[in-house]
Order: structure tokens, then C-alpha cells, then sequence
């Protein structure tokens, strides 16, 4: 038996690494787009997968995945548990290599930890705003043993009975992204829908957040394509190419779309288009040839785009549309598989209809998408169903909009439009504060309180503001924050094509102590910002004595 190939086996550590990276990257690419007091919890419920799932996997996940077959090609024998007596090196037989793989088998273990990972993370961007902690830490232990290790076991091992019927996944779009969205069907008729849904959405509290973790994302990708051939070659440059291609292509359609049909190209758009090509491309980027890639990442960017009105067809409340992108984008890659299968790119692999291989690789790609789905939502059901009743895994309906709070007694953010005001300057040392004035007005006498609302922009700067009033005859000023009802709800875009009428409209409330005799002169200033006098109000007030 060979040695473990140096090469391949620093191939699949990096590749292991590149996946790792891609939960946080989700993490954050959730994060940007919930609410902004439930931005905590939702980087929370994607982290803790690292600490659940990897200790599910090393004791019975990876066992159940590719230890060697039970007999029925639907899971493996417990020989692996713990990890306690590995064949090393290298590896068997597994994936969809053949005998010449010669890694060390905890590189193997390793790498596919972080699939397992991942995968049920991906159920969040869903259910946003609805799941109890310790109610998900509980399903993500048993769903990665219970659903994800047996689906890769059909797939990725040798034994398995997909696997050996035909049906090909090169990356996950099966085992990671079917199963997923399958799993986030079932979970979200057991979670429900939030508070109004569809009559009211959630605008993204950080687009740049967002885009952050789609990048992280698409550069985490080419780990988790380029790795599955476990060896540093042609094939894995060929599968890296192809996953590029495949986003570049879905990006660049999803962006034409949204101009057509909403008069924007937006940048969350590029990022839900390239993520769409990517979970497409994945069951196929071993298989495909470049222009295979790039004909599957566009219709990727088509269909996908189309696949966001599934949720209102079926009234299921996914906060994210995790149905639309990698739900879908993974059936849809796997079918095409079937058409743009190439045995030139992967001798491994079989010919597709548009190869010459006729329907017998499109028909097992179907049976492997009906089993897979079917499997996963019947399990993910009563999974969900029964931790529900256990402890719980939807937060009472009061905390849904103060996740962070109600979990963590936290909150991500500390700005409001009063601490975001800009001022002129470079930034200063502190230095002592100047001896404070005598008030102009003295303790006992009646001054004038001055109230009144103006839009954010006008007042954008506050040393311009201060000035302005204090030159005016102010004693003091006050800005904080405000909403307003409008009479007619402002429409506002939302990421992704969505509008949401808006009966509240930022202002910022202005409050200004002064003088009986500077009262018109601070009006007249309050005009000039863009102030009306409707919104403002003049009332007695008198100093107090300290």
C-alpha cells in the first residue's frame, strides 16, 4: 500500500480549512440581512454548528457516513465510533475516487466534518427570528446523525445505495443542499411563521455585513468543490474553474433580471445570484466542462430568481430564501447534471443526454432527488416535532424582534442617527473641557421649550446644527431619534426584488432651550432646515435652581 501523497493530502487540509471559513462567512451573509436586535442570535445559531456537529460527527456521524456498509447501503456499522480504530493511511475507497487516493483517513475525516457542519446551519436563514437556543442545539445533534450521515453514506461511499444505482453528487448539491431544503420545509411547519408575515418585512440591517459573507462564501467554495477529488490534480483546477464560472455566470443574469423586472441591479442581487450558481454548480463541478459551468450557473441565475415566489405559493414563511437559492439551485444542479455530464472532463463520472449518454444518468439523478428529499423532510419532521414538544424550538412570538436581548442580553449594535451625525475635524486628543458659561438665562426664569422634527439629512451635521441654533439664541440642544406616522406608507426596496410600504418614516427630534426673545430667530433656523410648523411646538418652561 502507498504512502500518503504530501500534495494531496496538504490539498484536502486547505480545501478542510476553505469549508471551516464558509460557516462563519454564512454566519455573517444571515447576519447583514435579519433584524438589528436579532443579529446576535443568528450569528450564534451558525457558530454553535461548529461545536455540535463536530463532536457528532467524530462519535457517530462519521461511522454512520463511511464506515464500512451495514449490508443495505443505507448506513454504515458502528466499527468507526469515536474514531477508535481508523484504517490509516490511506484512505479506502471512499468518494467517488478510486484506489490511487492516498491521504491520511483523519484528513478525510476532517474535510468532510466541515460539510456536515455546515449543512443544517443553512437551515437559519429560513427560520430567522423564530428558533429557541437550546431548542436548535439539540436538532442539530440529532439531525446530523440521524438525516445527514445516512444521505452520505447513499452518495459518498461505495456501498452506498444511490451510489451504487448511479446517482452522482460531486460536492453536496444531494447531501448538503437538497437535504437542507427539505429539512427547511419541515422545520418551518413546525416553527411557523413570524409575527404579520407576509404583510410586513424585515429590512437588512447591514447590506456590507451581507456582502462581506458572500464573498467569504465564494471564496470558501472553491474548498468545497475543488477538495471532493481528494487529490491535488487537473480535476480538482477543472472542478475550482467550473464552481468560478458557474457564480460569475448565475451573478451576471440574476443582475439583468432585477433590472428588468425592478428597475435596479442591486448588489444583494449579485450576491444571492452568484450564491445560487454556486449551490447549483456543486453536484456537478468534477463532471462538467467550463462551458458546461457557465450554461448551469445561468440558468441557475434564472430559475432561482424565479424560485423566490415559491414561498408565498406554499405560505411557508423563509425569512432568507434558502428555498429559492439552495434548495432549488441543488435539485436544479443535480438534474443538470444529467444533461451535462462528461466523461472527457472525469472518466469517473458518466455522459449526460447532451454528451450522447442518452436519459439513464437524468433518470438516476431524478430517483436521487425524490429519495433524498423525501428522506430528509419525512426525518427533519419528526425531529423538529418532537424536540418541540420536548423544550421547544420556536421562541415565544413577544421575542421575535428582540432575539438578542431575550437570548443574550446583548445587542450587536449602539448607533442611532444621533451618534452617526458627522462634525467637522480631524480627530483630536481629548483635552479639558473649557470652564462652562454662565447660562443666559438665569435659574427661576420662564425660557421657552422649542420642539420640532426634521429629515435626517438636512441636519446631517451636527456641529453645523449646534452652531446654527446656539447663534441663534439657544441655551441648549437636544437630537434624538424619532419615527412619525405618515398618511400614506412610503413604498421602500428590500434585497431581492421585495417592496414593503412603510407607515413610519424616520425623523430626528430637535429640542431647543431658549429665551423668550430668541424664539423667532430659532424658528426662522428651524424653517431653513427644512422644519415644519406643524411639527413644531413652543412651550413655557421654567430653569431649575441647582
Amino acid at each position: 500500500m502507498s504512502a500518503p501523497n504530501a500534495g494531496d493530502t496538504a490539498w484536502v487540509l486547505v480545501c478542510a480549512g476553505l469549508v471551516l471559513f464558509m460557516t462563519p462567512g454564512l454566519a455573517a451573509f444571515y447576519g447583514g440581512m435579519v433584524r438589528t436586535r436579532n443579529v446576535l442570535a443568528m450569528l450564534q445559531q451558525n457558530m454553535i454548528a461548529l461545536g455540535v456537529v463536530s463532536l457528532t460527527w467524530v462519535l457517530v456521524g462519521y461511522t454512520i457516513a463511511f464506515g464500512d456498509d451495514a449490508g443495505s447501503g443505507l448506513f454504515g456499522n458502528l466499527e468507526l465510533f469515536g474514531l477508535t480504530d481508523l484504517k490509516v493511511p490511506p484512505a479506502p475507497n471512499l468518494h467517488v475516487v478510486d484506489g490511487r487516493i492516498t491521504i491520511p483517513t483523519l484528513a478525510f475525516v476532517l474535510f468532510q466534518m466541515m460539510f456536515a457542519v455546515i449543512t443544517p446551519a443553512l437551515v437559519t436563514g429560513a427560520t430567522a427570528g423564530r428558533l429557541r437556543f437550546g431548542g436548535w442545539v439539540l436538532f442539530l445533534a440529532v439531525w446530523s446523525v440521524v438525516v445527514y450521515a445516512p444521505i452520505a453514506h447513499w452518495l459518498w461511499h461505495p456501498g452506498g445505495w444511490l451510489a451504487k444505482f448511479g446517482t452522482q453528487d460531486w460536492a453536496g448539491g444531494l447531501v448538503v443542499h437538497a437535504s437542507a431544503g427539505a429539512a427547511v420545509l419541515a422545520v418551518l411547519l413546525v416553527v411557523g411563521r413570524r409575527r404579520d408575515w407576509p404583510h410586513t418585512a424585515a429590512p437588512p440591517n447591514s447590506i456590507p455585513l451581507t456582502i462581506v459573507g458572500a464573498g467569504i462564501l465564494w471564496f470558501g467554495w472553491f474548498g468545497f468543490n475543488g477538495g471532493d477529488g481528494l487529490q491535488a490534480n487537473g480535476l480538482a483546477a477543472q472542478a475550482v474553474l467550473n464552481t468560478h464560472l458557474a457564480a460569475a455566470a448565475a451573478m451576471l443574469v440574476w443582475l439583468a433580471l432585477e433590472r428588468l423586472t425592478d428597475g435596479h441591479s442591486t448588489v444583494v442581487g449579485a450576491v444571492s445570484g452568484a450564491v445560487a450558481g454556486l449551490a447549483t454548480v456543486t453536484p456537478t463541478a468534477g463532471y462538467v466542462n467550463a462551458a458546461s459551468a457557465v450554461a448551469i450557473g445561468a440558468l441557475a441565475g434564472l430559475v432561482c430568481h424565479f424560485a423566490l415566489k415559491l414561498k408565498y405559493l406554499l405560505r411557508l414563511d423563509d425569512a432568507l430564501d434558502v428555498l429559492a437559492v439552495h434548495f432549488v439551485g441543488g435539485m436544479l444542479g443535480t438534474l443538470l447534471l444529467g444533461l451535462f455530464g462528461n466523461r472527457g472532463v472525469n472518466p469517473l463520472g458518466a455522459d449526460g443526454l447532451f454528451l450522447g449518454g442518452g436519459g439513464g444518468l437524468l433518470w438516476r439523478q431524478l430517483v436521487g432527488v425524490v429519495s433524498v428529499v423525501a428522506f430528509s423532510f419525512v426525518l427533519t419532521w419528526l425531529i423538529a416535532a418532537g424536540v418541540q414538544a420536548l423544550i421547544g424550538l420556536r421562541v415565544p412570538q413577544a421575542d421575535q424582534e428582540r432575539l438578542d436581548q431575550a437570548q443574550q442580553g446583548a445587542d450587536a449594535y449602539h448607533l442611532g442617527g444621533v451618534t452617526s451625525l458627522t462634525a467637522p475635524g480631524a480627530p483630536r486628543r481629548r483635552t479639558a473641557a473649557a470652564p462652562a458659561g454662565e447660562p443666559s438665562v438665569p435659574p427661576g426664569q420662564r425660557v421657552r421649550v422649542v420642539t420640532t422634527l426634521l429629515e435626517p439629512d438636512p441636519a446631517a451635521n451636527s456641529a453645523d446644527l449646534r452652531d446654527v441654533l446656539l447663534a441663534a439664541g439657544a441655551i441648549s440642544v437636544i437630537v434624538s431619534d424619532a419615527a412619525v406616522a405618515t398618511t400614506t406608507p412610503q413604498a421602500s426596496l428590500l434585497p431581492r426584488g421585495y417592496w414593503q410600504d412603510q407607515p413610519l418614516s424616520a425623523r430626528l427630534r430637535v429640542t431647543v432651550l431658549v429665551g423668550a426673545d430668541g424664539v423667532g430667530a430659532v424658528l426662522d433656523e428651524l424653517d431653513r432646515m427644512g422644519a415644519r410648523r406643524s411639527d413644531t411646538f413652543v412651550q413655557e418652561a421654567e430653569r431649575v435652581q441647582s
